[in-house]
């Protein structure tokens, strides 16, 4: 199938569908034409490797992987995955309570401040 179809399949751009080639995520054969074609399994893995980034991780860290991760779109989390996922996990509960603390002293320094122009 072409690209424009592999868009409309799965919902992402060609844009995107490309950008996940040149990463290696994915690939295609060259038609006689300098088209690309891509197989059946292309659905799946673009879905897959469009789910994980709205999860919240890098093409890169995609990359990296075990393939029972790009190959499974039912979104469940294979044994060999388990730890990246709690890891990223991890990662955004230490960005929330960065954010929070940031939060704080920015709603204190305004509150200072609407003290001190009264």
């Amino acid at each position: 199938m072409n690209i424009g179809e592999l868009a409309r399949r799965t919902g992402c751009s060609a844009r995107s569908i490309r950008h996940y080639e040149k990463t290696g995520l994915l690939r295609s054969n060259r038609r006689a034409n300098g088209y690309r074609d891509f197989d059946g399994e292309s659905v799946p893995r673009v879905m897959q490797v469009a789910h994980l980034i709205r999860l919240g991780f890098s093409l890169g860290d995609i990359a990296t992987f075990p393939p029972c991760m790009l190959r499974d779109v039912t979104h469940a989390i294979c044994p060999q995955a388990l730890a990246l996922h709690r890891k990223r996990l991890a990662e955004f509960d230490q960005q929330l309570l960065e954010l929070a603390g940031r939060r704080d002293r920015l709603a204190r320094a305004l509150g200072a401040n609407a003290r001190s122009t009264k």
